[in-house]
């Protein structure tokens, strides 16, 4: 028996575009038989996540619609596992369906819905609550669908009924460490039921999302017998046999893990290509600034889309260093992308005179710093209004945490490739990059960080280190740890105290912030959900 990992990009909503993608990949086996296996993702009709699409009255019926067309499609003699939204009884559930000449003839509700993190399930759908194992070929298949395989409950009942295989449809979003984590959790449970398993991923970016697909198979033992490529729609086979151990997965070279770097470049560049072709910009522009955040950016990019659809521009002032502005001109020259200069000195000076009747009296503050910045800001927009290119802001996790960015300025903009990329990782992506091939020069990387919006300004006037910034961050953004713990764990009071207010007293600038690639447990956007106003900081 042969079984098919169909790893898939879909198109949230594009179901005639999905059914299509599951008929195109169906094909590639010319001739498929009765013993072929084709395994596609979660909810793959409609695309993952849908979210509120689901709540949408004519859903089931387009739904039944592309059912239909599958089944006077698709090739009879093979079996096809496909993931999609199903409403039975008034009720909508996560389902997977078995087609097998001509007809759907089994059907599998997900038990386990997932309510945390970026997933909020159980908004939508009821909860399964029957196994489902089905005879292909004389195996005994048993069915599960993502959340599903991080419980033990739907396993052992699907095992009770006789699945000698089981195989598990998903969408998960990638993270970091997220490989380890599945393969351990497979393994695990491959080892506790004594069956070979089967996990076949979603690849592609989706608003903040990122699948990194990385589709994989364990034996009973719990040995990886079989990995994906990441980041990469196919098909890819695995053979399975009987023995008088049971199913055996036959044995494949497992690749060397990916690195963390390396696999966190790739979801970056995936979800900015994604974000880019699904909402169907032609290309993207950004502001050039010769800081670290802005060259990442830029490479990331260009790795995305090409550099003829890049276009970068340096807004200069009387404060931007001449090595900035030497050094932008250097990456977009190496890049090969589209280039160009605007001071806003002008523009800068016509506001400052409008404004002089309102501020006259006052004394220059952060306000006339925050107007570089949106002065940028309108020159880029209006870039992208006459172009039609997407504008790509370049702030970074640990500035969106503390509010170290300026509205309708800096923040300005359509997506944030670095939106959950703390500082220290923005540093450690560009030295990878390089490494790839030079293209971010070293004196940006080097030189201390800073906005260049005053005389001789730097970030850490501002801010403290940002080692020790993005350690009080994560402990009290993805950890969720109090600030009495993290002053325990040996850190400044002052900072501290600081820090965690300034995290608490920007939630309203990141509710303005562009939507951006998710990398970690716990990103600002589906992940964290937090009142503007509120005074829990009081207690």
């Amino acid at each position: 028996m042969k079984v098919v990992m169909c790893q898939l990009n879909t198109w949230v909503g594009d179901i005639t575009g999905n059914t299509a993608k599951v008929l195109a990949s169906v094909a590639v086996e010319s001739e498929p038989d009765a013993s072929h296996l084709f395994v596609f993702p979660e909810l793959t009709l409609t695309g993952y996540p849908p979210e509120d699409l689901l709540l949408r009255p004519a859903l089931a019926e387009h739904i039944d619609k592309a059912i239909d067309h599958l089944k006077r499609e698709l090739p009879p003699q093979a079996w096809v596992l496909i993931g999609y939204p199903r409403t039975q009884d008034g009720e909508l559930f996560n389902a997977a369906g078995m087609i097998h000449k001509g007809q759907l003839v089994a059907e599998y509700h997900k038990q386990c819905l997932p309510n945390y993190q970026v997933f909020d399930e159980k908004r939508y759908f009821s909860e399964g609550n029957a196994p489902c194992v089905i005879d292909v070929d004389g195996v005994k298949v048993g069915v599960t669908i993502c959340e599903d395989i991080w419980h033990s409950e739907p396993a052992d009942s699907a095992r009770r009924v006789g699945a000698e295989i089981l195989v598990n449809l998903n969408a998960s979003p990638f993270h970091r460490g997220k490989h380890k984590e599945r393969w351990e959790l497979l393994g695990d449970r491959a080892r506790e039921q004594n069956i070979p398993m089967v996990y076949v991923n979603q690849v592609g970016g989706q608003d903040e999302l990122v699948f990194d697909g990385g589709s994989f198979a364990v034996n009973a033992d719990g040995q990886l017998a079989v990995v994906t490529s990441d980041y990469t729609e196919g098909q890819y086979q695995l053979a399975i046999e009987r023995s008088v151990r049971g199913i055996v997965i036959e044995q494949q070279p497992i690749p060397k893990g990916p690195a963390e770097l390396a696999s966190v470049w790739q979801a970056l560049v995936t979800g900015v290509r994604d974000y880019v072709e699904k909402n169907g910009f032609p290309g993207v522009v950004l502001g050039l600034s010769g800081g670290i955040d802005s060259a990442v950016t830029l490479a990331v990019a260009v790795d995305a889309l090409g550099a003829e659809r890049v276009q970068a521009v340096m807004m200069p002032f009387r404060y931007t260093a001449d090595m900035s502005i030497e050094d932008a001109a250097e990456q977009a020259n190496v890049m090969g992308v589209e280039y160009s200069a605007i001071s806003i000195e002008a523009i800068f000076d016509e506001f400052m005179q409008s404004l002089a009747p309102q501020f006259e009296g006052l004394s220059p503050d952060i306000t006339e710093e925050n107007l570089q910045a949106r002065c940028r800001g309108v020159l880029l927009m209006s870039i992208s209004n006459k172009r039609h290119r997407l504008v790509l802001t370049t702030g970074n996790k640990s500035e969106l945490a503390v509010g170290y960015s300026t509205l309708y300025g800096d923040m300005a903009g359509g997506f944030d490739a670095l939106k959950d990329c703390p500082k220290m990782l923005v540093y450690a992506l560009a030295r990878y990059r390089n490494s790839l091939g030079y293209c971010i020069p070293e004196r940006v990387i080097e030189r201390p960080p800073s906005a260049e919006l005053a005389p001789d300004q730097k970030d850490e006037d501002s801010l403290p280190p940002y080692d020790v910034l993005d350690d009080i961050i994560e402990r009290y953004v993805e950890l969720d740890e109090s600030p009495e713990v993290i002053i325990g764990a040996g850190f400044e009071r002052a900072d501290v105290e600081r820090v965690t207010r300034l995290i608490d007293l920007n939630e309203y600038k990141r509710r303005q912030a562009p939507v951006g690639v998710r990398i970690t447990t716990r990103g600002f956007g589906r992940d964290r959900r937090y009142p503007i106003s509120w005074a829990w900081r009081k207690n």
